[in-house]
């Protein structure tokens, strides 16, 4: 029997997936071809699911801690626990001593807006703020442009360029390739990583690390010194004058040595906004620095003034609004809040109330936050934590009681991608084991036991109906967000004050190199794992990437000592000669109990605006192991 539904993980594409389940057990997962983005294929990550689907680690209990060891333990006893902390939490210290925090383990809707629901009528309790991922980001976009949204993506077959600007695309968003592939666009990657997406690309620009507002401040003082700009450019844009001044306070030789890159890559770059239309696909990963908003301002500024906004084939796409048609049903309340990045200090430090229990939905904090160290302290030195998990993670492991839930083979939710603009269904194509709830009916069940059984009230189909905005019906899923563009600021009207683009005209803070520490540290996306979910079992000890004359004469698969000024690691050196002499690359998502987790060199930081993650700028060094 053939049974569809779309993947729900932390990914930009939201795939179509056609199961084969035979005798009640998946036997086989395929692309769905009817979806109208992703159909035909399946990442690696996904394609390999299988494996940890039935899993002999799966959570097919609850699992509560007794003398210091979690032990299985009945549904009944495992939610009276819950409630009865919680309940006694609340009358002893107030709401704002229980912390909810989610995170993307699960993208689906009515997950997060059940959760949000659900504490926000139990307290309001404390919650996160700000964004691990695309916090700087977003929040430049909606400084600039009032929105930070994408054309449809199809319109890249219009594009007579496309810059793919920090953008794997062959890992982070493969159903792009395609489009890609089929637009006539001429490629330019700009990245200081060389990997896969290069050879979609007729050039590979291949910058400093951090260097990318040096190298767009390059590119504007190009377009002003050959009358590039665009025409209209100031009767849709503010502060030109104070961005043409920015760019001009430094020669464009001065700016392309600071990017190192030559002279000749930012006229080309320049010349290839000119011609136009060109859309600048923007990664999140140079957002996550001290001043990654900056950095995304500086690009947004170039597809302003180029005259690349408003037009077909153009654009500055860093998100697509995948929230935007469906209705929230929690209002937002909070006791109060702690900054996501900043986890482990903040909770750590929170007094009048002191955190006392913390509930983590959908989520792995010790392993994805920076860090991880004082993450798993503020966790291990609370009253109480409660994971809503598959698997024991290691965020699990120090958790006072485990709750097993869905996986996204038997997941009922509502999805939205921030890849594309198409909005789809997830079904259970499985029932789960016997022994695990989903999120909702978890909630609900506690619900039932703290007096808020009516609010939580509900079958699930009902709870997604609840969540529809108009013009969406359960029955025409997958389907295109009706309320998506598909040109981005058609006419170059922006949902701004003045509703014209807010030009970035201030430089950002000059960034703090110790030359102790030679290397950027870079944890990227891999295509054996969904962050902290690996398709396989991760490598031990992780690997680290580096060219060979950055290695410090340590051999091509020998072990060494990762470091940084806050912590090491021990890994497996791998030499590449298409890198920087100046990156160290670690795959994202490495395990603490494995001693592979890269976010305990990273100190918790936060970016210049968004309140997100500052996770690629710390240094580290190679020495060897002694």
């Amino acid at each position: 029997m053939l049974r569809r539904t779309i993947c729900n993980r932390d990914c930009p594409d939201a795939c179509g997936i056609v199961a084969t389940v035979e005798d009640g057990r998946v036997v086989r997962l395929q692309g769905d071809r009817e979806h109208p983005v992703t159909g035909g294929f399946l990442c690696y990550r996904t394609n390999q699911f299988l494996r940890t689907q039935y899993s002999k680690q799966r959570l097919t209990a609850p699992l509560l801690r007794k003398n210091g060891r979690l032990s299985e333990v009945s549904w009944s006893e495992a939610l009276d626990y819950a409630a009865e902390r919680l309940l006694a939490i609340r009358a002893e210290s107030g709401p704002a001593a229980i912390f909810h925090y989610r995170s993307g383990g699960t993208l689906g809707l009515l997950v997060a807006q059940a959760s949000e629901l659900f504490f926000e009528k139990f307290g309001p309790v404390t919650v996160k703020r700000g964004d691990i991922c695309s916090g700087a980001g977003e929040a430049a976009q909606e400084l600039d442009f009032g929105v930070s949204d994408s054309s449809d993506l199809f319109d890249l077959e219009n594009a007579r360029h496309i810059l793919l600007w920090g953008k794997n695309v062959c890992t982070s968003s493969p159903h792009t390739i395609v489009v890609l592939k089929r637009s006539k666009a001429a490629c330019v990657l700009i990245d200081p990583l060389h990997h896969q997406s290069a050879a979609l690309c007729e050039r590979h620009v291949q910058l400093k690390p951090g260097a990318d507002f040096a190298l767009a401040m390059g590119i504007a003082a190009v377009l002003f010194e050959r009358d590039w700009v665009d025409s209209a450019a100031a009767s849709y844009c503010d502060h030109l004058d104070g961005f043409r001044a920015l760019a001009q306070t430094r020669s464009v030789e001065a700016w392309c040595e600071e990017a190192d890159v030559t002279v000749e890559s930012a006229v080309d770059l320049a010349r290839r906004l000119h011609e136009g239309p060109t859309t600048i696909l923007i990664g999140w990963g140079m957002a996550r620095r001290l001043h990654g908003a900056a950095i995304v301002r500086a690009v947004d500024a170039l597809a302003a003034v180029s005259g690349n906004l408003g037009v077909p084939g153009g654009g500055a796409s860093y998100y697509f609004r995948r929230r935007r048609a469906f209705r929230k049903l929690a209002e937002g309340l909070s006791a109060r809040t702690i900054c996501e990045p900043l986890f482990g200090p903040e909770v750590l430090r929170a007094q009048d109330p002191p955190i006392r229990a913390v509930w983590i939905t959908a989520a792995n904090p010790v392993a994805m936050l920076p860090d991880s160290r004082a993450v798993a302290r503020a966790l291990e030195t609370r009253e109480l934590v409660i994971v809503v998990d598959s698997w024991l993670s290691d965020t699990a492991e120090r958790a006072h009681l485990v709750l097993p839930t869905t996986t996204l083979l038997e997941a009922d939710d509502l999805l939205g991608a921030y890849g594309h603009h198409h909005l789809g269904q997830a079904q259970p194509v499985v029932a789960p084991p016997e022994g695990v709830k989903s999120d909702l009916g978890i909630l609900q069940e506690l619900a039932l036991r703290v007096g808020l059984g009516d609010t939580m009230a509900g079958s699930t189909r009902a709870w997604k109906e609840r969540l529809l905005g108009d013009g969406l019906s359960l029955d025409d899923m997958p389907m295109r967000n009706p309320l998506a563009p598909q040109v981005l600021f058609e006419g170059r009207r922006f949902p701004t004050p003045t509703g014209r683009v807010n030009l970035i005209h201030e430089p950002p803070a000059a960034p703090v190199e110790d030359p102790s520490y030679p290397l950027q540290l870079l944890s990227v996306s891999t295509p054996r794992s969904q962050s902290s979910q690996w398709a396989k079992e991760p490598p031990k000890p992780t690997s680290v990437t580096v060219h060979p004359d950055a290695a410090r004469g340590i051999a091509h698969g020998a072990l060494a000592v990762l470091e940084s000024p806050l912590g090491s690691l021990t890994v497996r050196v791998e030499h590449d000669d298409k890198q920087r002499r100046d990156v160290a690359i670690v795959p994202k998502g490495g395990h603490l109990r494995d001693a592979s987790c890269a976010n305990v060199l990273v100190h918790a930081r936060i970016t210049d605006l968004g309140e997100g993650g500052a996770l690629y700028d710390e240094r580290v060094r190679l020495r060897p192991l002694v």
